[in-house]
């Protein structure tokens, strides 16, 4: 069945296929919950049966303007971004957050991967400074990839307020950043591991 002809027919009640669509999204749902908790986050299947719940119950306001697996990121983002933004930014921005191919970059040695670590904890302290709704409008966007009308969705804003918060987070970080001799320190370190 395809996925509009599944959409159709979860809309009209069926819970035989009702149970079809779950097992379609699922993918989708736990690749958006782990990339927004990280692999070993306790809550992780709870909130992965929350957000299919929740796509299940909304499944009326999907007007088809992209694709399936986008709206069920977006929702799914949306149900895990509420359960946590009164948490610290920390335990959610972890080496699971940073690309593959940036860790492959650095190197594998222990030593690279404790750098990238250092890095990543003292940027973290510059996102918590930086305003916690600016920070996860950038964390989103910036770190995760999703696009802007994605952020606002997740976040319950306007697409023109998550514009604005993610162009004052990258400012303000960025600025925060620049004026870091700390962080350049362990920049020019791991560069010096990483032509070792």
């Amino acid at each position: 069945m395809d996925d509009a002809s599944l959409i159709g027919e979860v809309r009209t009640g069926n819970r035989a296929v009702a149970n079809l669509f779950c097992m379609r999204v699922l993918p989708t749902v736990d690749r958006t919950v782990r990339r927004l908790l990280g692999r070993d986050d306790s809550e992780r299947e709870d909130l992965t049966q929350i957000a299919i719940i929740e796509l299940v119950r909304s499944i009326g306001r999907f007007r088809q303007e992209s694709s399936l697996d986008t709206w069920v990121s977006a929702v799914t983002a949306h149900v895990v971004y509420k359960h946590i933004r009164r948490r610290p930014l920390e335990p959610h921005l972890s080496l699971d957050a940073v690309p593959e191919t940036i860790l492959r970059s650095v190197g594998s040695g222990s030593e690279s991967t404790l750098a990238v670590r250092e890095i990543l904890a003292r940027i973290l302290r510059h996102l918590e400074a930086i305003g916690e709704k600016i920070a996860w409008s950038f964390v989103l966007h910036d770190v995760l990839g999703h696009g802007l009308e994605e952020v606002a969705a997740i976040m319950g804003i306007t697409e023109a307020a998550a514009q604005s918060r993610l162009v004052r987070g990258r400012r303000r970080l960025h600025q925060r950043i620049a004026e870091d001799t700390e962080l350049a320190g362990l920049f020019m370190d791991l560069e010096r591991i990483r032509a070792e």
